[in-house]
């Protein structure tokens, strides 16, 4: 079933990519103080994606991320709160100020991690899946991922796993075009990621990632399918990072022309366009965006504000190896 793009559906997406450039804007600035500790991955100019597929689901659902998953946490309903403190490495983060940006997680509304391994959350929703189908749950997993993830093993074993069992997931490939530094047509032989999906079994529809209505509606029919329990099915979304790889990372080495050409297609203004012309004041859309900026904010002051993780717990969290001792510190 295709959702009804009425203008409340519009404007709970537009709400939804404005907190994620908000956060991740809010991010960059306290990066750039020194008061976040270690790069950060922004997704800016991606938001459409996150956002677009994150309202077909359930907070029962569940999902994995990437190292650039700030967006995909926002949009399944990660606490703000936790998520800054976290990129902060202060007490009352989402992992208690140890995970830090790249390891975000919030199991209360189904994220279950961002993940610095690239591909490393495939076969972690792979086995969600699993898990959700042996006791006949009707949620489903959804794995966002780069282009580059389909250049490593997980993302063969991972699709080969969930065709072979008729897993309930869906698998969301964020083809931004380039894998760190490179571009991934450089790296990558064949006709690309549907043509290796489809070679496992696994159907596959390609969207402009950029019109965030595109991807609420592949999204939603190609949830409501393997929801359906016919098995996985992959989301190929076009789109474009507008930044760096990293908060570090000045981007020099971007084509400028291809950068202003993005930015034209930004889908938060492409929406706003759009709203614009089903009726929606521009005054209304300004507050939306004032909102979360004023969200992320506080967000920020809070961290700041909040404590730095009690050295008593540096080992808490981590695998029990048994009584092996590592530089003088029993396990």
């Amino acid at each position: 079933m295709q959702p009804t793009h009425n203008v409340q559906r519009l404007l709970d997406l537009y709400r939804t990519m404005s907190r994620i450039r908000a956060f991740e804007t809010a991010a960059l600035t306290a990066h750039k103080e020194g008061v976040v500790p270690g790069p950060l991955h922004v997704s800016i100019g991606q938001e459409g994606v996150a956002a677009g597929v994150c309202l077909n689901l359930t907070t029962e659902d569940r999902i994995t991320s990437n190292h650039r998953g700030h967006g995909h946490a926002i949009a399944k309903g990660a606490g703000i709160q936790g998520m800054m403190r976290e990129l902060f490495g202060r007490e009352g983060g989402h992992c208690r100020g140890k995970g830090g940006s790249m390891h975000i997680a919030d199991f209360s509304v189904g994220m279950l991690g961002a993940n610095g391994v690239v591909s490393g959350g495939i076969p972690i929703a792979v086995g969600a899946a699993q898990g959700l189908k042996m006791k006949r749950s009707s949620a489903i997993a959804v794995c966002f991922f780069g282009d580059g993830a389909i250049n490593r093993g997980p993302f063969l074993e991972g699709l080969n796993w969930a065709a072979l069992y008729t897993l309930p997931v869906l698998f969301v490939c964020e083809d931004n075009g380039v894998s760190a530094f490179t571009a991934t047509e450089s790296v990558t032989a064949g006709p690309g990621v549907i043509a290796r999906a489809e070679s496992l079994g696994v159907p596959g529809v390609t969207v402009d990632g950029n019109d965030v209505m595109a991807v609420d509606e592949a999204a939603a029919r190609l949830a409501a399918e393997v929801r359906a329990g016919k098995g996985p099915r992959l989301l190929h979304a076009k789109t474009f990072r507008i930044t760096g790889h990293t908060s570090t990372d000045a981007a020099a080495w971007r084509d400028p022309a291809s950068v202003e050409a993005a930015k034209k297609r930004c889908p938060i203004d492409r929406l706003a366009v759009l709203l614009g012309e089903r009726g929606v004041a521009a005054a209304d859309l300004a507050a939306v965006r004032s909102a979360a900026e004023a969200e992320m904010a506080a967000a920020v002051l809070d961290a700041k504000g909040a404590p730095w993780p009690d050295e008593a717990i540096a080992y808490d969290d981590v695998q029990d190896v048994g009584a092996v001792a590592y530089a003088g510190v029993s396990a």
